[in-house]
């Protein structure tokens, strides 16, 4: 691997001081925002070093993906669907950002949302993440995360739901959980359950980066909750909801087993005089992930070191490991859909070593715009939503898409 150790001024002082080691490539940080989107949706080439820790993309996003896979669009219709949860007769429930929950029952877009919820829905706030209880077929129970106004404040919420008999209607039963530190950016919103039965939160920084190294903080963090909202008596800090620290703005986890998640987080866009940079890491248990102590291909004291870094933006939206028999080729990879960057990335790990990366590809570049969601289905198909009107992309007439990836 070409390494290039930075040794100049104030830049060497803080990293000996951090105690920081570093795979970082010469190629210039300071190329802008504008630069690095027209980047994002050419052919460039492709280069990537590696070391036993960590894969850092320097150029691209990686090599055209192999498998020949295309996309079944399910609905239409929708605008900024962030976020959907199956119901056990395989209806959908869809989270869209201006808050409204919607209902797909075979295949079709009910045209009145199920429940519409008061958001404040300006930058990347609004309703986001959405996930059923692990018992919903008994008690009809589903949970959003959105950015609510509390008598003038804003705050990040997650409130539980109740899902009527017929699937046309909800109301609110409880909120879980209150006071997540809210900004125009970096809000993070991803909500699931994991086979424990606990209900997991990813949390933004809210354009603070030391809250995510505060303990005490709800941002920047994957929290860990029980269905009722109380800390769990074996989370890594006693009376903590915290389960996973030093996160900057994640939208997107899945398990590799029971203990141990891939995340990905949004590299910075600025803050820190620092840009691009998203990542995918290994977690368990109270561990700290690093943002902004580290943030490329680095490694401190009691921190996790990425797995893998992409210098350009993409930025990550949701995660799913494919789980299904469609695509026997990406069984066990991880599938990331991606904003700016316009594609899926498949990162493939290595089955002895799950922290370390062996390859990773791109799909459908280009073909669908900007991509959001990804989440296996009870059919054992991945489905990703589009999130080309969210403001930042081109809203088609047929507005926002539900997708079915099969082979």
């Amino acid at each position: 691997m070409n390494m290039t150790r930075i040794v100049a001024g104030k830049l060497v002082i803080a990293m000996f001081t951090l105690g920081i080691s570093s795979c970082i490539s010469p190629t210039s940080e300071s190329a802008n925002t504008n630069n690095q989107e027209t980047e994002a949706t050419e052919q460039v080439s492709q280069k990537t070093s590696t070391n036993n820790q960590c894969t850092l993309v320097d150029n691209g996003f990686g090599s055209q993906g192999e498998v020949n896979v295309q996309a079944e669009e399910v609905v239409t219709g929708l605008e900024v669907p962030w976020g959907i949860a199956f119901l056990p007769n395989q209806d959908m429930l869809v989270s869209e950002r201006p808050g409204r929950v919607r209902l797909v029952r075979d295949s079709k877009l009910v045209q009145k949302p199920v429940a519409t919820i008061d958001v404040t829905d300006s930058g990347e706030g609004g309703l986001l993440g959405i996930a059923t209880h692990p018992n919903f077929a008994e008690n009809r129970l589903f949970y959003v995360y959105y950015t609510a106004d509390r008598n003038g404040s804003q705050v990040n919420r997650v409130e539980r739901w109740r899902l009527s008999q017929s699937g046309l209607s909800a109301s609110s039963d409880r909120i879980i959980l209150d006071d997540i530190p809210v900004a125009v950016y970096h809000n993070g919103g991803r909500i699931r359950f994991g086979a424990d039965g606990m209900l997991y939160i990813g949390t933004g920084d809210a354009r603070d980066p030391q809250s995510s190294q505060d303990v005490n903080s709800l941002a920047g963090k994957i929290l860990r909750l029980t269905p009722d909202g109380q800390v769990p008596q074996d989370n890594p800090f006693p009376k903590n909801p915290v389960y996973i620290s030093g996160i900057r703005n994640t939208q997107g986890f899945d398990w590799h087993d029971a203990s141990t998640l891939w995340v990905t987080d949004h590299g910075p866009s600025g803050e820190l005089g620092r840009s691009g940079h998203d990542k995918v890491s290994v977690a368990r248990a109270g561990d700290n992930l690093g943002w902004p102590t580290i943030y490329r291909c680095e490694s401190g004291e009691g921190l996790i070191t990425p797995s893998i870094v992409w210098r350009q933006a993409l930025p990550p939206g949701g995660a799913a490991i494919y789980t299904g028999n469609s695509i026997p080729e990406w069984k066990g990879s991880l599938i990331i859909p991606t904003l700016r960057s316009e594609h899926l990335q498949r990162v493939v790990f290595n089955p002895q070593s799950p922290q370390q990366v062996e390859r990773h590809e791109v799909y459908l570049q280009g073909k669908y715009g900007r991509l959001r969601e990804a989440i296996m289905g009870p059919d054992g198909e991945l489905y990703v939503t589009t999130s080309n009107c969210d403001g930042r992309g081109s809203c088609p007439s047929q507005q926002d898409k539900i997708l079915r990836i099969t082979k």
